[in-house]
């Protein structure tokens, strides 16, 4: 009877198990539902690795990020805190104000052949400009929303400093929304200028 019981409870167990990883996602760690279903739309992706970088950033992966990446995400956010208080804003100064997500890259170097993790999106705004290939462009990163404030990446596996300097620069984004709205909204289009690092 005990090896029944013990044996109707592990399958239950596997089966748990077995069932919608991104659900269990969601239970440990709540975020906004439409900010995750972006994230899935843009990359195509499935994040099933949750975690927090040292300092606390919250981080929805493809797969376990290393040491190293955390770091460098906590890095560009280090950066973009000092920046920030250097022009006096104040709002969304904690690392856990920020939710990183790492995507698969769809192509891992540019057109120059340098190494380069980028995401490829609709060119949308951008459309005949120097970007467009085709109908898409390449990006290093993209925000995906601003309550929380979320963006998401590519996973590297080299030039790591690339990681703290495409965290920094989207976050620019996110901490303008929140501190600067006219500054925002001169520099949330890059189609119209405002070229990083937007903050000096």
């Amino acid at each position: 009877m005990m090896k029944k019981m013990f044996l109707i409870c592990l399958i239950t167990y596997l089966f748990l198990l077995s069932g919608d990883v991104t659900k269990a996602v969601y239970a440990q760690n709540p975020v906004d539902r439409q900010v995750f279903a972006q994230a899935q739309r843009v990359s195509g992706d499935r994040f099933t690795i949750s975690t927090k970088t040292f300092k606390g950033a919250r981080i929805y992966a493809v797969k376990q990020p290393s040491v190293a990446v955390l770091n460098e995400i906590d890095k560009g956010l280090t950066d973009l805190f000092a920046v920030a208080r250097k022009n006096g804003y104040r709002a969304k100064l904690n690392y856990s104000d920020y939710v990183v997500f790492i995507a698969r890259p769809d192509r891992l170097k540019d057109g120059e052949g340098r190494y380069s993790p980028d995401l490829a999106i609709p060119t949308n705004q951008y459309a005949g400009s120097i970007y467009d290939k085709g109908g898409y462009m390449y990006v290093a990163g993209m925000v995906l929303g601003y309550n929380p404030g979320a963006f998401i990446i590519c996973e590297h596996q080299d030039n790591l400093a690339r990681v703290s300097e495409v965290v920094r620069f989207e976050g620019e984004h996110i901490l303008l929304y929140h501190n600067d709205r006219r500054r925002y909204n001169q520099t949330a289009d890059h189609s119209q200028g405002g070229r990083h690092p937007i903050l000096q």
